[in-house]
């Protein structure tokens, strides 16, 4: 066999580079397996290379290289030659020496120039040694520089392939589509037919079923019609074979597990054609009745049952899904074994399926008798009745019957005692036991027990008694405080009257004096009624005429003993109190301005209303402490009240009571004391004042 093949050298002498590409003849000798290598001779070719000096000219190296490949893995003898180094020179004695990679361990070279190989070589661990090559003479002088060439190591199928792991794929049944795709290595050159692989599937029972591509190893489902229930794995073989397939090829296999996953092809169907269930009649309605089983050859989660009742008992019961896909049947309306204790009717069960038919199952219900207790013809009665009657009116009848079929006598009874009702047990009359007043209690509430006899079961009512109103309670008066001043003027309004009705009646009122009157008159306004001075009459009573009198208060305090009077002037001089009186010097102060009465400046509570009436200075002066004593809690409660006679707005002196006096001191200036003269000096120091201090606002 006889090929050409391109090999570049590079040959490094003297500073110069020079790049070779020369053509050999491979030629094989057939008892060796060697391939000489003989270079075509060129002309000559001038190898240039830019220096710093002047550029040289030099003639291509004399090398001539024989050998620079071998097979792996060959049989020889070892070592066993692989090649010669030769040069053209003309030299009497040569030597050669190599250096690089597997130098003295893989390859050896003679004095002759001829290549060993010690070994044996494998090109799946190395596939190419680069080596340098130097020829000397006798002398040992160097001939020949370094010329760099390379033994490469050529390829043999020695290798197969190999499934490096485990491959396991799925497929929905009754699909066509992808499986898996496996992947087998072989570790000789990729770039010859000794590293190529195919895949097939040997021909047996999955033949038929899948199918795997011949480059790619994707595995994919040939036909649709797996079927899961039928077989839901399959284990199929997969041949890879190197050399592109060839029979001369290595073959590997391995086994693929493939499942077959589920989907909802089958119909479903109960597992019984008939249902024949009994069911209280006193069972709640939401109660489940039965189950109703399914079997469905798919998995759990691809059942998809569709549950009805085309019949028109879909009123009465119901159906929905259980967890795991069966049906529930429920009761959705109260049964009565005395109205109806029978029921046939058909389920049907569906799915989403193009071609499924449905399938129905028939149930009879069978409803079984219960006691029950009574049964009220309503559950809340009403009733109503006029107050203040005498006789006992009957309000009405309350019943209840015995839903069973025995029909049970029922006893009716009142939960509550104390009431002004009465039932009657076996009738159930309600009537009125005494008279009712609609002002105390409007309406009465309580409870009715129906039973059976022999104390059997019982249920409840609730009665509701609405007393209705009647005319029977005369107006109340109603008025806010009355009162009159002496100095009140004709036609003055003295107060506003109403009146109340308890009754839950519309009504009017006319009011009139119970005694006829020439002092007061009254004015009707509808429900308003205006009292009116009608002319004016009072007699004024003096203090004097209450000195000694009991009938004031009993603790009435009576003091005899008299000054001397305005005629003693040699105690003090009653032309000061009197100039003190007219231009209100007591009330002066140090930049004589006048101010107002020391009442007048009492500040008053908020919460006091003032009367529109004119009252005197005592009377709103014992109403204002009267009502201080009533709103302060921590003051002490007024047990005795005081009456003190005090001198009129007549006497020129004033009053000298201590009742505008004040505890915490007073706005009045008493440094005129100390011009009364020496009988007055101590009361002006105990009561004279230094600086501002003198006066104290309220």
């Amino acid at each position: 066999m006889e090929s050409k093949t391109m090999v570049w050298l590079q040959v490094q002498s003297a500073g110069l580079l020079a790049t070779l590409a020369l053509q050999f003849l491979v030629i094989v000798t057939p008892d060796t397996g060697l391939s000489g290598m003989v270079p075509e001779r060129r002309d000559s070719v001038d190898i240039v290379k830019k220096e710093s000096h002047p550029v040289l000219f030099r003639q291509k190296r004399d090398w001539l290289w024989n050998t620079i490949s071998v097979t792996e893995e060959r049989e020889d003898l070892i070592p066993y030659k692989i090649g010669q180094l030769r040069s053209d020179r003309k030299v009497a004695v040569r030597n050669f020496a190599i250096e690089g990679e597997g130098v003295n361990q893989t390859f050896i070279v003679d004095n002759k120039g001829n290549l060993y190989v010690k070994e044996r070589l494998d090109r799946e661990k190395k596939a190419l040694y680069h080596l340098t090559a130097r020829m000397y003479d006798g002398n040992g002088l160097l001939i020949e520089d370094a010329g760099e060439f390379a033994i490469e190591v050529n390829d043999i199928n020695d290798n197969c392939p190999v499934f490096e792991e485990e491959y396991k794929g799925s497929v929905m049944e009754r699909t066509k589509d992808t499986v898996v795709q496996v992947k087998a290595t072989d570790a000789d050159d990729p770039n010859t037919d000794n590293g190529q692989v195919r895949y097939t599937l040997p021909s047996g029972r999955t033949s038929g079923l899948f199918e795997i591509n011949y480059e790619t190893g994707v595995i994919s489902s040939k036909v649709s019609n797996l079927d899961r229930e039928t077989k839901s794995q399959y284990m199929v073989v997969v041949r890879a074979q190197d050399m592109k397939g060839r029979e001369s090829g290595c073959i590997a296999t391995t086994s693929v597990a493939i499942t077959i996953t589920d989907t909802n092809d089958n119909i479903a169907s109960f597992t019984k054609r008939k249902y024949e269930i009994s069911v209280p009649e006193n069972l709640e309605v939401n109660e489940m009745i039965a189950v109703l089983e399914l079997i469905d050859l798919d998995e759990d989660e691809n059942k998809q049952p569709i549950f009805s009742i085309p019949s028109g008992n879909g009123n009465v019961f119901s159906t929905k899904s259980s967890k795991d896909n069966d049906c529930i049947l429920v009761l959705k309306q109260a049964l009565d074994y005395e109205t109806q204790n029978n029921y046939t009717f058909t389920v049907r069960v569906d799915e989403r399926l193009q071609f499924s038919p449905a399938e129905n199952l028939n149930v009879t219900i069978k409803v079984t008798d219960v006691d029950e207790p009574p049964v009220f013809t309503r559950s809340v009665y009403n009733f109503s009745v006029p107050e203040e009657q005498m006789e006992k009116p009957i309000l009405g009848r309350i019943q209840a019957r015995d839903p069973d079929g025995i029909r049970k006598r029922i006893e009716y009874s009142i939960l509550e005692t104390g009431l002004p009702f009465r039932i009657d047990p076996t009738s159930g009359q309600l009537s009125v036991l005494r008279r009712l007043d609609r002002e105390v209690e409007e309406q009465h509430m309580f409870k009715v027990k129906a039973q059976e006899e022999n104390g059997g079961l019982a249920s409840f009512a609730e009665v509701f008694v609405t007393v209705l109103d009647v005319n029977d309670n005369p107006p109340e008066l109603t008025a806010n405080d009355i009162f009159v001043c002496e100095n009140d003027v004709r036609n003055t309004v003295i107060g506003i009257l109403g009146a109340l009705d308890k009754d839950n009646q519309a009504a009017s009122f006319t009011f009139s004096l119970a005694l006829p009157s020439s002092n007061f008159s009254i004015r009707d306004h509808g429900m308003i009624v205006i009292l009116i001075v009608m002319r004016k009459h009072y007699q004024k009573d003096s203090l004097a005429s209450m000195k000694n009198s009991g009938e004031i208060h009993e603790q009435l305090v009576t003091y005899d003993e008299e000054g001397g009077g305005e005629m003693d002037t040699n105690g003090y001089d009653v032309s000061i109190l009197t100039s003190a009186c007219n231009d209100s010097s007591l009330l002066r102060h140090p930049d004589r301005r006048s101010y107002p009465s020391m009442y007048a400046m009492v500040q008053k509570p908020h919460h006091l209303s003032q009367p529109t009436a004119c009252k005197g200075d005592m009377a709103a002066m014992i109403d204002m402490k009267k009502d201080e004593a009533d709103h302060d809690r921590d003051g002490f409660p007024y047990d005795t009240l005081h009456i003190y006679g005090y001198e009129g707005p007549e006497s020129l002196a004033g009053s000298l009571s201590s009742l505008d006096s004040s505890s915490s001191g007073s706005n009045l200036d008493y440094d005129f004391l100390n011009d009364w003269g020496p009988r007055f000096k101590a009361l002006a120091e105990l009561y004279g004042v230094d600086g501002a201090d003198y006066y104290h606002q309220y």
